[in-house]
């Protein structure tokens, strides 16, 4: 595939979320314990709509059926009360298909992006600054020459369809039209967030980069698996309606493709998840997982592998000399003073090779992190690919990251499941090196090009199961960041 083939998938991929009784009256009834996947239902329009039910109940909130067609026109964008059917209508829809029942109903507001991008930028702390931008660093994807927040938020400004607020108990679209209406499958995969609030809770212990990926892999799962089964009732069993979230920017923004792999991972994977958990126990094995969540990514991309899989703690001691002291994020005290990266994290790294601009060789195949369907055409529903010869057996890591007051350096631990797992990611992680501009040393240590965004000395050393990749800003200071 061509390098413009991948950036153009790049720009079609969008987050639709951030994280952030049988019926009567001519209505076919289904069981309630069963997933409804079978149920054949035919639109029934708002005249012919029976009455409302005694009580409340799956497929049916605030006045409105799941099957039920409701009055409204989009030309105009939607008027309040507009709003209003269509939200109780896809919350209907949504309990059909999740099988569990709203508390209660969820606000439901609109931005535009100029709009969602100046509200999600936010200022961080210089300790926690430098912090992320090391581990963006160490992960070769975003060069000294700029901020990760800001290519973090410039890519999920482009991004973000929608997001559930937990803290306001309230659902924001991101729209592109002057006159908006709904994206109705935005809105439903939204409306899943709000449901899991409701049932499970959206809390968790999870703190680091692999932690989550874990944690969202079952949340993000779980919602797009839904929105994937309400898609395809859509056209079939139900009107929908469609084009109120427009195309995630319009391709016209700054939009990381490396970033936009690495959080894309919980949507591409988590469905694999959760068909396997239905597999096992139906939708009752998916609201299990929410009191045992994935301990990692790995769990995600290996579902097989969870719940039994638990990530190895890994042991690092800080052996600096002259002016490096250890950066401690202190201004978020619910983060640790290390960070943790995963596989996702680390087939991000690789795929960015792809697209990057400095170089235009890449250290994997389009075909090898991009999943395609015969003909040629990417498979939405799953487009990346997560499970890498360089990620298998990763079992767990560690990360520091040191200031001399000017400049960072980071040392970064990982352990893998044998020996031979810890050679191949040694391996792919010194092509990656060469990729940026490095060039190995007659002492097995890399100096990386000064043109590069990435221009440090780094060494990478593997001790049976274990590597250590050691950054500092020249090869002399490698060991005065990490006296091996």
């Amino acid at each position: 595939m061509r390098r413009l083939a991948v950036l153009a998938l790049c720009a079609a991929l969008v987050l639709t979320g951030c994280q952030a009784p049988g019926s009567t009256g001519g209505h076919d009834s289904f069981d309630a314990s069963s997933d409804g996947e079978t149920a054949t239902v035919q639109p029934t329009t708002a005249a012919d709509a029976p009455p409302d039910p005694p009580s409340d109940r799956l497929g049916w909130e605030n006045g409105y059926w799941h099957n039920e067609s409701i009055p409204v026109t989009t030309e105009d964008g939607l008027n309040e009360s507009e709003r209003a059917a269509v939200v109780a209508r896809s919350m209907a829809r949504v309990e059909y298909v999740r099988r569990l029942e709203f508390d209660t109903t969820v606000p439901v507001g609109l931005v535009s992006r100029a709009e969602y991008r100046n509200r999600s930028g936010g200022g961080a702390g210089d300790s926690l600054r430098r912090f992320d931008n090391a581990k963006f660093e160490a992960l070769l994807l975003v060069g000294e020459d700029r901020g990760s927040t800001a290519a973090q938020d410039s890519t999920l400004g482009e991004s973000v369809l929608g997001f559930y607020s937990g803290g306001r108990d309230e659902i924001v679209l991101v729209t592109e039209s002057e006159t908006p209406t709904i994206d109705e499958s935005t809105l439903a995969h939204e409306l899943v967030h709000a449901l899991q609030d409701q049932q499970f809770g959206l809390g968790s212990d999870a703190r680091t980069r692999d932690g989550v990926q874990g944690r969202n892999g079952l949340i993000e799962g779980d919602a797009t698996a839904t929105q994937q089964a309400y898609d395809a009732r859509c056209g079939e069993q139900w009107d929908c309606l469609a084009g109120g979230g427009g195309s995630g920017g319009g391709g016209n923004g700054d939009r990381h493709f490396g970033i936009n792999f690495m959080l894309y991972f919980p949507y591409s994977d988590g469905p694999g998840l959760v068909t396997h958990l239905r597999d096992q126990g139906g939708w009752a094995a998916v609201g299990d997982a929410y009191g045992d969540r994935p301990d990692g990514a790995r769990e995600v991309i290996s579902p097989s592998e969870y719940p039994d899989w638990e990530p190895e703690t890994v042991a690092l001691q800080d052996r600096t000399s002259d002016d490096w002291e250890r950066v401690r994020p202190s201004e978020d005290r619910n983060r640790p003073d290390y960070a943790v990266v995963g596989p996702s994290a680390i087939a991000a790294s690789l795929a960015y090779t792809l697209t990057d601009d400095y170089n235009e060789s890449s250290v994997v195949a389009a075909t090898e992190v991009i999943n395609f369907e015969e003909g040629g055409s990417v498979d939405s529903s799953d487009p990346y690919n997560y499970d890498l010869p360089a990620t298998d057996g990763w079992a767990g890591g560690r990360m520091h990251v040191y200031s001399d007051g000017s400049e960072t350096a980071y040392v970064w631990r990982t352990v893998w499941d044998s020996e031979r797992d810890a050679g191949e990611f040694a391996a792919a992680w010194e092509a990656a090196l060469a990729h940026w501009g490095g060039t190995e040393r007659a002492d097995g240590t890399w100096v990386i090009a000064e043109n590069s965004p990435f221009a440090d000395a780094v060494a990478v050393q593997v001790d049976g199961r274990t590597v250590t990749v050691v950054n500092a800003p020249t090869a002399d200071e490698l060991d005065e960041v990490h006296d091996a």
